[in-house]
């Protein structure tokens, strides 16, 4: 069976290290067919839309899409894109590799967020010029949906149980009902849970992060938290993330377009890469996605080593080392 992949790579350093990682899903020798779409800011001044119809239309039917990174356009495009693929949870690992300068090395999380809703809904407005609002939106059905998954999550990793990280000690109504809803179906699957403050968290992850395994939580506090838990493992150009829907899914780094380093061939395709694998293990190419996981994490610990890492190769460098150890 043939699985089409959509492939945007986007703005800044998304030109590089999308490129580099089809030479090594191309490495695998799959039957996978990659269909070419654009999206992000050079589109939108080209066009006057960052994320043209026929993209979304592209990554709504593929089985899968393999996306970059957008600058200034960001919201304009990974939101409807995660939306394209009906995704109800962003995960995100946050992994310190052997051999790479972590802060704290012990570090192995997953974050597991709730994609759709939140303050990340869009509803905004501008009552009067010193006056502006956000609604933030909290669904039951959502967060059931995410903890359904999260419990789904953890049997199948082995793992005992998640901690459901929110703040309805002052967002009474809205994190109270996430809370309460992943709870309740963590209690009706017989999974295990805890529970911490996201501010809390972000203070005990630092201090000790063997603290915590899994993390089930709302948009933004999984947007922030992971972020700041790749402090923690050597840095954004490390994490993957996972847009998973019922039947696609959308996979993309957590770093940004890197505008400084864009167009200069050392931009650290890691975290594409190992996206990518996690693209191969919701296709049911479990044995591929181990074998890319076990070549990047060779390469992290023995080289090359792109700048951001304290070394001195190339995208092309790194991309070659790991294609060579498959």
């Amino acid at each position: 069976m043939t699985h089409e992949i959509a492939v945007i790579p986007g703005d800044g350093i998304g030109q590089e290290v999308v490129p580099a990682t089809l030479e090594v899903l191309e490495a695998l020798d799959l039957d996978l067919e990659f269909v070419h779409a654009d999206a992000g800011d050079a589109v939108a001044e080209e066009t006057g839309e960052a994320l043209p119809q026929e993209t979304y239309d592209l990554a709504a039917s593929a089985d899968a899409t393999l996306f970059g990174a957008a600058g200034e356009t960001a919201a304009d495009v990974i939101l409807p894109l995660r939306n394209a693929v009906d995704s109800f949870v962003n995960i995100r690992p946050a992994k310190a590799y052997p051999g790479i300068d972590a802060v704290r090395p012990e570090t192995d999380l997953v974050f597991l967020r709730e994609n759709t809703e939140g303050v990340y809904s869009g509803i905004e407005d501008r009552l009067t010029e010193d006056v502006a609002t956000l609604t933030r939106v909290v669904t039951q059905s959502a967060s059931r949906e995410l903890a359904e998954f999260a419990c789904e999550y953890v049997e199948g990793t082995g793992r005992d149980g998640f901690a459901i990280a929110h703040k309805a000690n002052v967002m009474r109504e809205t994190d109270g009902l996430f809370r309460d809803t992943v709870a309740a179906v963590a209690e009706e699957n017989g999974v295990e849970t805890d529970e911490v403050l996201i501010d809390a968290f972000a203070t005990r992850v630092c201090l000790d992060p063997t603290q915590f395994d899994v993390i089930v939580c709302p948009n933004l506090a999984g947007d922030v938290l992971s972020d700041l838990a790749a402090g923690l493992v050597g840095g954004l150009g490390l994490l993957p993330s996972a847009n998973v829907g019922s039947d696609r899914g959308l996979f993309e780094p957590v770093h940004g377009t890197a505008p400084d380093i864009a167009g200069d061939g050392v931009a650290n395709p890691a975290a594409t890469i190992v996206s990518a694998a996690m693209m191969l293990e919701f296709l049911g190419y479990e044995e591929e996605a181990d074998a890319v996981h076990d070549a990047v994490e060779t390469v992290l610990e023995e080289g090359p080593r792109t700048p951001d890492l304290g070394g001195d190769a190339s995208t092309d460098d790194v991309t070659a080392a790991v294609v060579d150890r498959l």
